[in-house]
């Protein structure tokens, strides 16, 4: 699910060498954090431990498990980002783009696993501080992607090694933007 902006990252490169978001044509001129003219739908496979998962165009999801369940996916994925995004833009926040995952129960009902809206699978942006054309301010784990490929990191993504351990510095930054953005969509404050 690519959501409803054009965040960095690997959807941002296949667009500006083909104009395409897993196969999925966008209007020319779009740039950094751009607002798409409707959410779409991205899926991708799930890779085996260790690996990137791969993104797929709808084609490739019906030639593989079906018609059906292909629309089946894209309609019930489309519906629950347009709840969310409804949440998040009441709250002041832009719900850029999220990721789930779908599997079925012993019974081979469809249903929506792992976490939902969270900042892991999520970014979320102050809706005050949008602005296309770059990279933008965050409450999602961005401030962990960064340092760890930055040079301060000294890992080397590509390399047969784990990442580094973090800084204190790093987690309590990631900290505080999962905090704020708990605050944010649930009026609330967490209990730490």
């Amino acid at each position: 699910m690519r959501g409803a902006r054009l965040p960095g990252g690997l959807g941002l490169v296949e667009y500006r060498a083909d104009g395409t978001v897993c196969g999925v044509a966008l209007p020319e001129g779009l740039t950094d954090g751009s607002e798409l003219p409707e959410p779409i739908f991205t899926p991708a496979t799930k890779a085996e431990v260790g690996d990137h998962d791969e993104n797929v165009s709808f084609e490739t999801v019906a030639e593989r498990h079906g018609a059906g369940l292909a629309a089946e996916l894209r309609d019930l994925t489309l519906a629950v980002y347009g709840r969310g995004r409804e949440i998040a833009r009441g709250r002041g926040v832009l719900l850029a783009d999220t990721k789930f995952e779908f599997g079925r129960d012993d019974d081979g009902r469809l249903v929506l696993g792992d976490e939902v809206f969270t900042p892991d699978s999520s970014r979320y942006w102050p809706a005050d501080a949008w602005e296309p054309g770059g990279p933008q301010p965050s409450f999602d784990k961005q401030v962990l992607r960064d340092w760890l490929t930055s040079p301060a990191s000294g890992w080397d993504r590509a390399a047969d090694v784990p990442p580094p351990e973090l800084p204190a510095e790093i987690v309590e930054r990631t900290l505080g933007r999962y905090v704020e953005i708990f605050e944010r969509l649930t009026g609330t404050k967490p209990e730490l």
